[in-house]
């Protein structure tokens, strides 16, 4: 059994999703400054955060949170307020920026990789759900951008029913300022024709071209450049937090996206 990481607070003993003091001095720079003015800050950040991780790793519901880690509300909070803020984001683009120039590699990639999967929601009432006839799924639809090393680039939570092309076009649109160096992105079958090549060039730019692999057989086998994404796929789904969609919001789906790549990359930043 691997040895469990240093814990910020000694009155507890450690959890195996808590950050270890170097994947803590990789993310503390991240965090946002206090104001300044009013009452001293209270809450400890880093036990924040282990909270969090303890949630996307164990799948647990808020309020089951053990009793040692910060209060259930208190965590909640700063999670929801960290999303309207933008914060989670930042601190992935942040982290993957660094982890690609760790890697020898330039911040932005000349290659991005597009695919969806189909996820089921809970019994919970309310939110955005909706049946994806060709999966057989009623639940979400997780809309994937990534880059050649399988690091999310950008990513959209729908209704299951949304259409995969579109997906794919908004989240290529929102992370524009990410793909200064594209030129090629990777689809299945599902996102062929012209009219989707032809979006993608408006979005990204008229010199990216659209490239379908295709399979050779209809029995399984490893597509050459598409099993980059259903790597990623696979990372998520190690998160149990993700192995339905409990979020009652789809940008909260997102931002447990974010948090779990989040928590892949510091692993290997801090390595």
């Amino acid at each position: 059994m691997s040895r469990l990481p240093e814990i910020a607070n000694p009155k507890r003993k450690a959890y195996p999703s808590d950050m270890s003091d170097a994947e803590w001095s990789v993310l503390q720079p991240l965090i946002p400054a206090g104001k300044g003015f009013g009452r001293p800050r209270e809450v400890d950040f880093r036990e924040i955060l282990n909270a969090i991780f303890y949630v996307q790793r164990t799948g647990c519901q808020w309020e089951m949170l053990p009793h040692d880690l910060p209060p259930y509300t208190t965590v909640y909070f700063y999670f929801r307020k960290w999303h309207r803020k933008g914060i989670w984001q930042q601190m992935h683009d942040q982290r993957r920026a660094d982890l690609r120039q760790k890697m020898g590699r330039t911040i932005d990639s000349s290659v991005a990789i597009a695919d969806s999967q189909s996820v089921k929601t809970t019994e919970k009432r309310g939110g955005i759900y909706g049946f994806d006839g060709g999966k057989k799924v009623k639940g979400r639809k997780r809309h994937l951008v990534v880059d050649s090393q399988g690091l999310l680039i950008g990513v959209l939570v729908t209704e299951a029913n949304a259409s995969e092309r579109l997906g794919a076009v908004v989240t290529l649109d929102e992370a524009s300022d990410k793909l200064s160096r594209l030129e090629v992105v990777w689809v299945d079958q599902g996102y062929s024709g012209k009219k989707f090549a032809h979006a993608v060039q408006q979005v990204c730019g008229e010199p990216v071209r659209v490239e379908v692999i295709k399979r050779t057989s209809k029995s399984f086998e490893i597509l050459p450049k598409r099993w980059i994404v259903e790597r990623t796929f696979g990372w998520l789904n190690r998160y149990r937090r993700l192995s339905k969609d409990y979020e009652l919001y789809c940008e909260m789906s997102e931002a447990m996206i974010y948090g779990a790549m989040i928590q892949l990359m510091l692993k290997r930043l801090a390595a």
